[in-house]
């Protein structure tokens, strides 16, 4: 169902068939994408406010549902216990099913807007911690070799 499936800790929050237009929900999940988590809801309530504009555009009801379903991600990360303060979010949208108007004379056949949209929330180690997995990797190979060093020549002495 999801774009990708992060092996580092993580969050998920979907939307289906909601009504926006998928080009504006693609322009936003460009301008999201791996930005930190905690600067995301401040860009867009920017947005929907019309404090700020992209490319001359407030981009307000795809901005809406976005910041709705980056607090929806947010409160399922922190029901995680992950770090919010080192996630980096992922979003992607899609074309929802289409629906279309029922109205008389021109305005018959008229297609709906719909998007499916997706939003990931990974925890990214940080320096410290990452620097203490390559050490730790470096030292368990460099345990192992020895070890397996120590049973050639002991299978040497035994022939």
């Amino acid at each position: 169902m999801y774009t990708f499936a992060p092996k580092e800790p993580h969050a998920k929050a979907s939307g289906k068939n909601i009504k926006i237009s998928r080009k504006n929900a693609t322009i936003l999940c460009r301008v999201i994408r791996k930005k930190q988590l905690k600067k995301v809801p401040n860009l867009l309530s920017g947005l929907v406010e019309g404090r700020r504009k992209l490319k001359g555009k407030s981009y307000t009801n795809a901005a809406k549902e976005m910041l709705r379903l980056v607090e929806s991600c947010e409160r399922n990360a922190e029901a995680r216990n992950l770090d919010t303060d080192r996630c980096i979010v992922y979003a992607s949208a899609h074309t929802g099913t289409m629906i279309m108007r029922r109205r008389r004379k021109q305005g018959f056949g008229h297609r709906m807007k719909m998007t499916n949209m997706e939003i990931i929330i990974v925890e990214k180690p940080g320096k410290e911690q990452h620097r203490k997995q390559a050490h730790e990797t470096k030292h368990e190979e460099k345990h192992e070799a020895k070890h397996d060093t120590t049973h050639t020549s002991e299978k040497r002495e035994n022939k």
